[in-house]
């Protein structure tokens, strides 16, 4: 024990010594070990300053806690007060330590929602939930679905809400529907931006509409699993953390996505003949400042419809540019005179066709 201490003892007082050693060492020594220590801080800190620099963002962002967008314990008035910020739907109820969407049983569905709207221009939204059931791998469903969008509690066949949806879906899909599908291992994270015209293919799980997406094991964890929804500058970014590691990966990002403010957040979840507990402890809302120059600014209008840039969605194709003054009178000479020419030409045939019936005639 006594050695222990020693041991101990000489750990804790090594830095000491190092720090202010210098007047107990030899005369001959001490100026070279202190230009030593001297090289070895100012190498230190040069390696510390870079890994600041790497570490640093390439953009500054300020984040603010939005209360009036976030759910969290204790719950308070969710489902039982019509003054709450959230809204309950289907099967949903609040636990004490989490609200679960569906019970672990089947042909069930349900949803929360806020009931205000967002009106901020760059947010992240986090996500903290839990699905866990008894069913077995690849045995278990259906899933549930992050919604920003135009309508709120609205129930429906995607993921517990409505199809041709007006915003962006996330979907975390537990079950595979797809049974020829080789390329993805299922539970599965992927996105969603409809303008109202796109539907949901619940027998391709998704894979026609989707704009990204990839794989999260995250069921019957005894860790928390946490979900990430960031847009910043038309930038749509999913991240995960998933692994119990406190590190975020990431899943998707999309650049060109543009959507209306005023939209809804809400979460819900469907089983059917297979089932799982899906359970939302906490979501997040945060206001990201960040700064923007003229050019930016300028390609920031607002829009009226959801818009991916780098993807065509029915409907919204790109309107045509208005025509020149000389290419709008072109096309207008033109016409008259091919009108002028179509016109003489029927003439001339209807004169023939009259010559030729006095001839028969006579």
């Amino acid at each position: 024990m006594k050695a222990a201490a020693d041991s101990v003892s000489g750990r804790e007082s090594g830095p000491r010594r190092l720090a202010g050693g210098g007047a107990k060492m030899a005369a001959g020594g001490g100026a070279a070990a202190e230009s030593r220590r001297r090289r070895w801080r100012e190498t230190a800190l040069g390696v510390l300053l870079q890994l600041l620099l790497w570490a640093a963002p390439a953009e500054q962002m300020e984040e603010y806690l939005k209360r009036e967008h976030s759910l969290a314990k204790p719950y308070q008035g969710v489902g039982s007060s019509s003054s709450s910020l959230w809204e309950l739907m289907g099967n949903a109820m609040v636990m004490t330590q989490f609200v679960r969407l569906t019970p672990d049983v089947q042909s069930k569905q349900g949803a929360v929602w806020n009931r205000v709207p967002c009106y901020l221009r760059d947010w992240e939204m986090q996500v903290h939930f839990k699905i866990h059931g008894q069913g077995k791998k690849n045995l278990n469903g259906d899933g549930f679905a992050i919604w920003y969008t135009k309508d709120r509690m609205q129930p429906g066949p995607v993921f517990g809400s409505k199809d041709n949806f007006l915003g962006l879906g996330v979907f975390v899909d537990t079950y595979p529907n797809e049974e020829k599908q080789q390329e993805r291992v299922f539970p599965y994270v992927s996105a969603m931006v409809s303008n109202g015209s796109l539907a949901y293919d619940h027998d391709r799980d998704g894979r026609p509409t989707e704009l990204g997406g990839c794989t999260a094991m995250v069921r019957n964890l005894n860790h928390d699993t946490f979900l990430v929804i960031r847009y910043v500058k038309r930038r749509l970014t999913i991240l995960l953390d998933i692994d119990g590691k406190h590190e975020w990966r990431d899943c998707i990002d999309i650049p060109g996505v543009r959507f209306p403010r005023g939209y809804y957040f809400g979460v819900s979840s469907v089983t059917g003949d297979l089932s799982d507990n899906h359970d939302i402890i906490s979501l997040k809302l945060y206001q990201l400042t960040v700064e923007r120059t003229p050019e930016e600014e300028q390609r920031d209008k607002e829009v009226f419809l959801p818009i991916v840039e780098n993807m065509k969605l029915p409907g919204m194709e790109a309107p045509l540019e208005p025509l020149s003054g000389l290419a709008l009178f072109l096309i207008v000479f033109f016409s008259l005179v091919a009108l002028v020419f179509a016109i003489v030409i029927g003439i001339i045939v209807y004169n023939k066709w009259q010559e030729q019936s006095r001839k028969h005639f006579y």
